[in-house]
């Protein structure tokens, strides 16, 4: 069995679990920043964003479909044209 310490680079159990964690980590804050964009560009544009809808976006960690949904709220006159469309 490995030794539990963590010493960079010698692949140990600790380590593989940290970077393991150290990417999910940054990928659930890229998504949550995404969705922020989004809505915070259809708050900016005047345009009312339901509880549920927010709710959405933001358990949403898929980066495609938050970068579709930014696009489509640069051109939405409402947000179901965004979360439907």
């Amino acid at each position: 069995m490995k030794n539990g310490s963590y010493f960079p680079g010698r692949g140990t159990f600790v380590e593989e679990t940290y970077l393991e964690g150290k990417a999910e980590g940054k990928a659930e804050g890229e998504a949550v920043g995404a969705a922020r964009s989004v809505l915070r560009l259809l708050e900016m544009r005047g345009i009312p964003v339901t509880p549920s809808q927010r709710d959405r976006a933001l358990a949403c960690t898929d980066l495609a479909v938050l970068d579709r949904w930014l696009e489509l709220a640069f051109r939405a006159t409402d947000a179901e044209q965004v979360f439907d469309g």
